[in-house]
């Protein structure tokens, strides 16, 4: 097994995924979009060993090869999105794994997708500006059009039922339909 550098992409919806519950928000409204576009989604999480679970194969005094981080990344993806997956038995699911940095992974891939769907933080003000976010990038140099999803308090996007995503799901439907 090689570490993946690239996340692997035919269309499709593509949702970034850090196991935040904004991250959930976003992966049930790419679902719901990509419901409505017949389309497959691509749920991505990209690692750096700062960022990775702890495989089962580190010890004292030994570093586990980076193809552990990247199993033990993609384990805690899919335990992740199963709730999601189960609730969407209609819907293609794939989850992905990639090494780098989050934003410039999802920009690079944003290239073969329909659409990308980013969760919010809200993170705002000098830490925004300092940091940056990864939707902030991800809106800013996307090569195809981006929905961040902007759940309210944090929680399920769908517990408000005119919220601003589902008013841009109607939006993106209607312009993206392929037909």
């Amino acid at each position: 097994m090689t570490v993946s550098k690239t996340i692997p992409l035919r269309g499709g919806v593509l949702v970034a995924h850090d196991g935040s519950v904004p991250a959930d928000a976003a992966l049930r409204t790419a679902v719901r979009v990509a419901a409505g576009l017949g389309k497959p989604v691509t749920v991505a999480r990209a690692w750096s060993i700062s960022t990775a679970p702890r495989p089962a194969s580190a010890a004292p005094g030994y570093m586990p090869p980076f193809e552990d981080f990247e199993a033990a990344t993609l384990a805690a993806l899919e335990k992740d999105i199963a709730p999601i997956r189960a609730e969407s038995p209609d819907v293609t699911i794939d989850a992905v794994v990639v090494h780098g940095s989050p934003a410039e992974k999802i920009v690079e891939a944003s290239g073969s997708a329909d659409l990308v769907v980013v969760g919010s933080r809200g993170r705002g003000g000098f830490p925004g500006l300092l940091l940056g976010s990864v939707s902030d990038q991800v809106v800013r140099y996307a090569k195809c059009p981006v929905l961040v999803d902007k759940a309210v308090g944090g929680g399920d996007a769908e517990a408000e039922p005119e919220s601003d995503a589902e008013q841009m799901e109607r939006a993106l439907l209607s312009e993206l339909k392929l037909e």
